[in-house]
């Protein structure tokens, strides 16, 4: 047997594995709770016994309809989408001014920046949203959208400064300056020359700014109240303490409609992620 072989085996094993999960939990957000969380037999959750007489099918859409119709999960969505979005723009619009200011600064100062923006992405993100909850609470504006967009950007903004700094290290000073020799402003020259070059970084950088707010538990789960949480609040708000009839299928359901957009943008960004981090590992 070929060294290829083998590897193709191991990469046919590990993508089941990995796989797996997902395709599962896909699978039963088509059953009812009896079969898919069936204590005498797993093989109910393939066949579908209980599905079948309580609904006359083998497969069923309540746990979708229950979910974004009756629990309203498309407020949720909605709210995700305003989130995500806003804080994917707003970091990579300071990200991509502050990475290239340092990356061309020659002043001491700019290590010391980014040493500061590294400490403070590594602090965990409950602690700094604690220190946050106070004056939101005497502002009058805890529970709204744009607190939690406000302490999202803060705490993604060291991590689009520093991936988006190697990037622009990456370039040479000369594509900046030799645009500048045309009659660019200093300005001109990054909007024109640079970023051009940028915009593999660019779509890295923004996908994990993107994955970060849309992934959020902490931040949105303190920070909004019950009519604007965001999907991953609501999720975790149908496995409640107190449990209804199909309230656990909801979150089956929600929690698949809620991969599935991650899973579809990834393919679709997938070279251009490949194409941002090497460009991001390769200097001048």
């Amino acid at each position: 047997m070929t060294a290829s072989a083998l590897a193709i085996g191991f990469l046919a094993v590990w993508l089941l594995v990995a796989a797996f999960p997902f395709f599962w939990t896909l699978w039963g957000s088509f059953k009812v709770e009896a079969d898919f969380f069936s204590r005498s037999s797993w093989w109910n959750a393939i066949t579908g016994p209980a599905t079948e007489r309580q609904t006359g099918s083998a497969f069923t859409l309540a746990g979708y309809e229950g979910a974004w119709i009756e629990r309203e999960f498309w407020r949720a969505a909605l709210n995700t989408v305003i989130v995500t979005v806003s804080v994917t723009t707003v970091s990579l619009l300071f990200g991509t001014l502050g990475g290239y200011a340092l990356s061309r600064s020659t002043r001491n100062y700019t290590v010391w920046i980014l040493i500061a923006a590294l400490v403070f992405r590594a602090m965990p993100h409950i602690t700094l949203v604690s220190g946050y909850l106070l004056p939101f609470f005497e502002l009058n504006v805890w529970g709204v959208l744009p607190t939690a967009i406000v302490v999202l950007v803060a705490i993604n903004q060291p991590f689009t400064l520093w991936m988006l700094h190697s990037f622009f290290l990456s370039i040479p000073k000369d594509i900046d300056e030799s645009a500048m020799v045309d009659g660019c402003t200093r300005f001109q020259a990054f909007r024109l020359a640079v970023i051009p070059v940028m915009w593999p970084g660019v779509i890295t950088t923004g996908l994990f700014s993107f994955l970060l707010a849309y992934n959020d538990f902490a931040v949105t789960a303190m920070l909004l109240n019950q009519e604007n949480q965001t999907m991953v609040p609501k999720i975790n708000s149908f496995l409640g303490t107190v449990q209804t009839q199909g309230s656990i299928m909801y979150a089956v359901a929600a929690t698949v409609s809620a991969t599935v957009p991650l899973f579809i943008l990834v393919m679709f960004f997938q070279r251009r992620i490949v194409a941002g981090l090497t460009a991001g590992a390769v200097k001048g």
